[in-house]
């Protein structure tokens, strides 16, 4: 029987074929935003089963299991490895036409060789092949084996940055230093990959809890090594660690808010909302917002003044069901799309930066597709012509990485903008193995110049269309964030 994620999956045409595999297959990944574990990859963590590397903190997986009557329990709770995944494999023929029943089988296919279909009957034997392999498939290994160049992790601003520090220290020959589970030992380096952090302050914004956000102060004072006692004081302790970021690799922002905040602030008001703060009082409404867009701004500034690029991350209504949120928190597949007003505030905001001088390589990710539109004009409007592509339109992410989604997100691109000079695919994942969605994005865009071909649309130019292929699968990304690669990703175009 002919395997259903074969050589030539989603390749519809001769062009589209060539294409990938003539020109793309094979080239590194910039992973420039991703939720990865540092501290596995420090420790080069090996995993127990294919249940802890697939399922464990997979929200999409539990949605489609909850969705197929599966309990809580088993997606979650504290059912048994084996037990976990024969509840997915259940579930997996129950996702045909959902994205996942694409990924799952990509995902087997590499790095573990498994072309079976996934379900109830072949469960067993997959579960037991795959855990065969995974002592060799550590998190080094992995990246390695999908040829990963550089991973920007995502990191709050009063993290200690102690894993990267060990990575960066065993750069070459030089063992990294572990603090693994089972103690205190050395492992082999990544002389292939570099790993550096990326700046994420949204603890920064959440001032609706009081308490939570003083004790994320806390942690900032420690990390900053200064006393906070002040607004003055707070904003100090921010950019000193922005600087230590900065000194550890890191080269991009990210922001995951509903909206851009841009609403003007008297600077006296500020000291007074973080007093308030400080004492525990949830400051009003009005006052947030301004609080917000004012800290949102010094931060673009922070950024533009290293030479950063800032991504932003919008749209997502998270964390919907409180009962839900009380039991498992956050981060456990209760959020959705949200219908927010995207383009006065973000104009305004970008507007400032720019009249000022301010405005730094920015990369705009958008969650509602009925955005998609509002988000590829958006960027027209600040590039400057000091930059190709200054102004990104990021990938389609979340809820919308699936063939319509990115379709619908490149299309949107390639008609108001120049797609030519997109900077393509990031996995926006906690799994070591969703890699595969970059052969998902390749194999799509590869699909669709081919399928432009096959219309008229394009010219069967096989050197202009493989170029262009090649520049949005990796050298574009590359080009536009500036960041010291690892060895993999000194690979030169074909020229």
């Amino acid at each position: 029987m002919k395997p259903f994620i074969g050589d030539d999956f989603l390749l519809e045409t001769d062009v589209a074929r060539e294409l990938y595999h003539g020109w793309v297959a094979g080239l590194p990944i910039i992973d420039y935003h991703c939720h990865l574990p540092v501290a596995q990859i420090a420790s080069n963590h090996t995993f127990r089963s294919i249940t802890e590397i697939w399922l464990n903190g997979d929200h999409y997986k539990w949605r489609a299991m909850r969705a197929n009557g599966v309990a809580e329990r088993l997606c979650t709770g504290d059912a048994s490895d084996w037990e976990k995944f024969e509840a997915w494999a259940r579930t997996v023929p129950a996702t045909l036409r959902n994205p996942l029943y694409h990924w799952t089988h990509l995902e087997l296919k590499n790095p573990f060789g498994i072309t079976e279909l996934l379900s109830e009957t072949t469960a067993r034997a997959i579960f037991d092949r795959c855990n065969e392999q995974l002592p060799s498939l550590s998190t080094q290994e992995l990246l390695r084996h999908f040829r990963v160049a550089v991973v920007c992790t995502t990191d709050d601003p009063a993290d200690s940055l102690e894993h990267h520090a060990a990575l960066a220290c065993g750069t070459g020959s030089q063992p990294v230093l572990s603090t693994a589970a089972d103690g205190l030992r050395t492992r082999p380096t990544l002389p292939d990959t570099r790993v550096v952090p990326t700046w994420r302050p949204d603890a920064a914004l959440a001032i609706d809890d009081p308490p939570s956000f003083n004790a994320w102060v806390a942690r900032l004072e420690a990390a900053a090594g200064i006393a906070i006692t002040s607004f003055d004081d707070f904003l100090d302790a921010l950019d000193i660690r922005h600087a230590a970021f900065h000194d550890a690799g890191c080269r991009a922002s990210d922001h995951g808010l509903e909206q851009i905040y841009s609403k003007s602030w008297p600077q006296a008001e500020l000291t007074k909302t973080f007093d308030r703060l400080r004492k525990g009082q949830i400051p009003d409404p009005g006052a947030a917002l301004r609080y917000k867009s004012a800290l949102l701004f010094r931060f673009a500034v922070m950024d533009h003044e290293r030479g950063w690029v800032q991504q932003y991350h919008l749209g997502a209504l998270r964390n919907t069901n409180t009962r839900m949120r009380r039991e498992l928190g956050a981060d456990s597949g209760l959020d959705s799309i949200g219908d927010f007003e995207m383009a006065r505030p973000m104009a305004a905001f970008f507007d400032a930066l720019d009249d000022s001088g301010q405005l730094a390589k920015t990369i705009l990710y958008n969650l509602n597709p009925r955005d998609n539109e509002l988000f590829a004009t958006m960027i027209g409007n600040f590039q400057d012509g000091s930059v190709p592509g200054k102004m990104q339109y990021g990938s389609a992410w979340w809820f919308l990485d699936q063939l319509d989604g990115m379709t619908r997100q490149i299309n949107a691109l390639s008609n108001m903008g120049l797609f030519s000079r997109f900077i393509g695919m990031i996995t926006d994942s906690r799994s070591f193995l969703s890699y595969s969605r970059h052969e998902y994005f390749r194999r799509l865009v590869c699909n669709l110049l081919g399928d432009d071909v096959r219309r008229g649309l394009l010219p069967d130019d096989r050197e202009l269309l493989g170029r262009l292929a090649q520049d949005v699968s990796f050298f574009n990304a590359r080009e536009y964030l500036g960041l010291e690669l690892g060895r993999l990703g000194s690979v030169s175009p074909r020229r």
